[in-house]
């Protein structure tokens, strides 16, 4: 278990197509993770992740900690059996989500001391707590407890948090798993590109049986998102999965994909989706607007997913403005499917020696859309 196997190189920048091994499975990469925060991807059942050959979900440490408990999931036997979910799991540390609560959290070397959002509980995690979590979480994957900089940061701050992480990771490294558990390191470093090398070295030394980059996508521009991936994944080594952690534009996922990222994660297609936004191949529209009143066309021409083939933007936009749960479902379902698609269409691209004219393609084509509809963050 935890062999990842690399299955082919594009010959036209860093991209590569492989496969990770779990407990529970294989997962295909380049491959995006949907978010299933509080044991469940929002509005989707396991079954239609399964229709939708999903290979993998990632589960939330500090929320499933907060709300029903680590020791309850461990009673049900683990997160696959309480959730109902088969295949592979990833876990978060919870250490981006105790670093963002702000003034509610007082951050030391031993770990972090909180206030729980939901009741005001006061809670610590640290390195040990969180892989004794994710332990009785029981995921295939359990990512490492790390400090987040913030953006912006002085650099005196970033030397601090990367300190941390580094000291965290090593204790982490050590700390009991569940059984075929892989761990993830998480190399931080802020905007610094000296920095982001020496974190990603210094896990690279610990030999986790993969590496994320983390901290990016933490409110800073665009182009530094693509240079904190510049600044790491060349220090990370090749026979091992890499993860861009929270990133999930899929400009940015093309372009990490090029300099040699397997993984991703993001809130953005099920998130949006909760706000009548729905995303296709060729840019984002909120299909809540007017305009789609009398729309007869399909949320996205050409798309194969359950909606597509049975609903008009009408019918969907009137659901959506009456309130209607299955408004939700629908534009989240199509969101999913357009994401894993993509997904699937890069590693064939990859595969098949053409992801250069596939990237060009992308980015032609959505820049076109983006345009008409003036909602693409690009």
């Amino acid at each position: 278990m935890g062999q990842f196997d690399i299955l082919g190189r594009d010959p036209s920048c860093k991209a590569r197509r492989g496969r990770l091994h779990t407990a529970h499975g294989t997962v295909e990469t380049p491959v995006f993770m949907p978010v299933g925060t509080q044991a469940t991807v929002k509005c989707m059942t396991p079954r239609e992740m399964e229709e939708m050959d999903c290979e993998i979900l990632l589960g939330n440490t500090y929320h499933l900690n907060d709300r029903p408990g680590p020791d309850l999931v461990e009673r049900m036997g683990g997160l696959h059996p309480f959730m109902g979910w088969d295949r592979s799991i990833l876990t978060d540390s919870g250490g981006y989500q105790v670093f963002s609560l702000g003034s509610m959290n007082k951050i030391t070397d031993e770990g972090v001391s909180f206030q729980s959002h939901t009741d005001g509980r006061k809670l610590f995690i640290g390195p040990k707590e969180s892989m004794a979590i994710q332990r009785k979480l029981g995921s295939d994957i359990a990512m490492v407890f790390d400090e987040c900089a913030p953006y912006p940061c002085e650099k005196d701050y970033a030397c601090k948090a990367v300190r941390r992480t580094l000291d965290w990771a090593a204790i982490c490294r050590e700390a009991p798993r569940a059984d075929g558990q892989l761990f993830f390191g998480i190399a931080q470093g802020s905007v610094f590109a000296d920095l982001r090398e020496e974190c990603a070295k210094t896990l690279v030394e610990m030999d986790f049986d993969g590496y994320a980059i983390g901290g990016v996508s933490v409110g800073e521009p665009d182009e530094l998102v693509l240079r904190g991936v510049d600044d790491t994944v060349d220090h990370l080594p090749q026979e091992k999965p890499r993860y861009l952690m929270g990133v999930g534009e899929m400009a940015q996922m093309v372009e990490s994909v090029a300099r040699g990222v397997d993984m991703f994660d993001c809130v953005i297609p099920t998130r949006q989706a909760r706000n009548g936004t729905v995303s296709t191949r060729r840019g984002r529209y909120p299909v809540k607007a007017a305009v789609y009143k009398e729309d007869t066309r399909p949320l996205e021409e050409g798309c194969t997913c359950y909606a597509c083939r049975h609903f008009t933007r009408a019918y969907v936009r009137h659901l959506l403005n009456v309130g209607e749960i299955l408004g939700l479902r629908l534009v989240t379902m199509h969101n999913l499917h357009c994401y894993l698609e993509f997904m699937r269409d890069m590693r064939k691209s990859i595969e098949e020696g053409s992801f250069d004219a596939f990237r060009k393609e992308f980015h032609a084509g959505y820049r076109v859309i983006c345009e008409e509809h003036t909602v693409c963050s690009e």
